[in-house]
């Protein structure tokens, strides 16, 4: 997914949405993720960043799914950005790669990203 930067997008670190050990989006997490997320999702689009996850399970990949689908069934975008080597051959081996996974390219503009710190 190439993100368009006709439409502004939300930049969201993972590590301000869930408290503690960030480095896994897994069975427990990926509950939390979903709560604060989908609301943002619903609203506008957004971009999640994954760079200091080093473990995704079924748990987690079902969560950037169900995110991906609510967010292009408002109309918007959802994608992630600067997974991790891990992560990246895990959404690689699962085809979700192209889906999800926003990448640099001539259309990538960092200007088009607003970013949002959690409330919490």
């Amino acid at each position: 997914m190439i993100i368009d930067p006709c439409q502004p997008a939300v930049f969201v670190a993972l590590e301000t949405l869930i408290p503690g050990d960030t480095d896994k989006l897994v069975k427990g997490n990926e509950q939390i993720l979903f709560e604060r997320l989908m609301p943002m999702v619903r609203e506008q689009s957004i971009v999640l960043d994954l760079s200091r996850v080093e473990r995704i399970d079924a748990a987690g990949l079902t969560a950037l799914i169900k995110l991906y689908c609510a967010a292009r069934n408002a109309g918007h975008d959802f994608s992630v950005f600067n997974p991790s080597a891990r992560v990246a051959e895990i959404l690689a081996l699962v085809r979700l790669d192209g889906l999800l996974v926003a990448k640099r390219g001539e259309q990538f503009s960092c200007h088009s990203l607003h970013f949002q710190e959690s409330a919490a």
